[in-house]
């Protein structure tokens, strides 16, 4: 037994040891690819994309619990003008009981050069519509939060797989090691699904997302553990190196082992992040003009946060709305929606504006939507969610909307339309594999060949499907 003495069995030792070795034969035939991609000393050094790209990095605004496009926007005039009448043909197959057509309560105004309509609910973010391209075509294939959540996230609507963060830190690495390349804030708490809206799947965890609840105000409880006040830093760096060499001995009785690997990384990261991540995640350090543009709440300061992450190498910000699904609205939806937009219209738009002073924009990834849209008709009242209310939307897969800015997309473009009610997209229809192979067009990769071997194939972000929308591009 000698070096596994006080080692136990991996599963892959036992193999090899077993039957004279034969069955470590086709173990290593269907690792190989694991085995390449966690060789590399350090995973998240800065990689080349596949062929040139617009984007090197991304900022995901999500509007978790699934905005109303109806009501932000895609304007409907003949929903308008039929708001309380029945449906031709009867009612809509949605999750839940529907009635009547409900027009929007809020007003929509022509901006920018381009003349685009948005509602006054994101009047701040309209400011900038001519740097943004509308897709109001979008399409998903269940009218359910969890797996809506899980397909706009990771590809996949069912099964574990990695995030889009997780696979673009996987495919670019990072350019400021001091800092996780993938960060998820989301304040007050976690959104429905947790934490495998950012998880890294079956990629070295390296690459998952780290968490951060941005209702915290402090250092120390935005980013936990962040500081040792009982041993300095050069006593920290002595008791890294100590272990490093312990784990080194026992890395190379385990060859190719991504979890040691990601593991041995994570403690790497931790000191590193000592003093960076504290300076990065300060607001105020800004000048007092941009805490002005971007407003006060914690919208605004975690908006803040992610230009301050992207400007110094973090490859992806993803940015939730809240806790659950805030953006769930059943009924009351005028009052919630009106709300909701009010916490981070000021912010969008000054982040939009704020990027494009700096000269980020035109390579800096920002994306806005949520799992899916909400139905053009009323939902009826039902026992356990709008009792005795019909003043709001129900779940819509079938169309609406997320638009992109910035990092090469078309500006002042509005890609495809929903039926003349909202319902159903129906011209240039954008399904969420053809967004991602887009997103990843524009970060330099072809979405068929940004893959990783697993369990004897190969998987990619899109599984087997998606197209790029050349015609979101610039």
């Amino acid at each position: 037994m000698n070096a596994y003495n006080n080692c136990g069995l991996s599963r892959r030792e036992l193999l090899c040891r077993s039957g004279m070795g034969f069955a470590s034969l086709a173990l290593a035939d269907l690792m190989h690819g694991e085995a390449v991609a966690d060789s590399v000393a350090n995973p998240l050094l800065p990689k080349p994309p596949q062929f040139p790209a617009k984007a090197k990095r991304v900022i995901h605004l999500f509007m978790n619990g699934g905005p109303s496009h109806v009501d932000t926007f895609d304007p409907k005039p003949e929903l308008q003008k039929r708001s309380g009448q029945p449906l031709d043909g009867g009612n809509l197959k949605t999750e839940r009981p529907t009635g009547a057509l409900m027009g929007s309560p809020f007003k929509f105004q022509r901006y920018g050069e381009s003349g685009i309509e948005v509602s006054e609910l994101f009047k701040e973010t309209a400011k900038s519509i001519d740097d943004i391209a509308v897709i109001r075509s979008m399409h998903a294939n269940v009218p359910n939060h969890e797996p809506s959540l899980m397909l706009m996230n990771t590809g996949e609507s069912r099964l574990i797989r990695p995030s889009v963060g997780s696979w673009m830190t996987y495919g670019l690495g990072t350019e400021n090691q001091n800092l996780p390349a993938f960060v998820s804030m989301c304040p007050g708490g976690y959104p429905i699904k947790g934490a495998q809206n950012w998880q890294s799947g079956f990629l070295p965890g390296i690459y998952q997302g780290t968490y951060v609840d941005s209702n915290n105000t402090r250092i120390e409880k935005l980013i936990e553990n962040i500081n040792n006040f009982r041993v300095s830093r050069d006593d920290q760096r002595q008791q890294l190196d100590l272990l490093n060499q312990l784990n080194g001995i026992h890395r190379s009785t385990r060859p190719g082992e991504p979890k040691l690997e990601s593991r041995i990384q994570s403690f790497e990261l931790a000191y590193r992040m000592q003093s960076d991540a504290a300076e990065a995640f300060d607001i105020n350090r800004e000048p007092q003009h941009i805490l002005d543009m971007y407003g006060k709440g914690v919208h605004a300061r975690q908006t803040l946060i992610a230009r301050r992450l992207v400007e110094r190498g973090v490859r992806y910000v993803q940015l939730w709305h809240g806790a659950g699904q805030p953006w769930d609205n059943h009924d009351d939806l005028e009052t919630r929606h009106r709300a909701l937009a009010g916490q981070c219209d000021q912010a969008i738009g000054a982040l939009l504006r704020d990027l494009k002073q700096r000269d980020m924009l035109k390579d800096t990834l920002v994306i806005w939507g949520g799992e899916f849209g909400r139905t053009p008709v009323v939902e009826m009242p039902k026992e356990g969610t709008n009792q005795g209310k019909m003043n709001g939307r129900d779940h819509n897969h079938h169309g609406f909307t997320v638009w992109m800015a910035g990092g090469g997309v078309k500006g002042g473009y509005v890609h495809g339309s929903t039926d003349e009610f909202g319902f159903k997209a129906v011209e240039n229809r954008v399904h969420v594999h053809d967004l991602h192979a887009t997103m990843l067009h524009l970060l330099g990769f072809d979405h068929k060949k940004l893959t990783y071997r697993y369990a004897g194939r190969d998987f990619r972000l899109t599984d087997v499907h998606g197209r790029v929308v050349d015609e979101l591009i610039a």
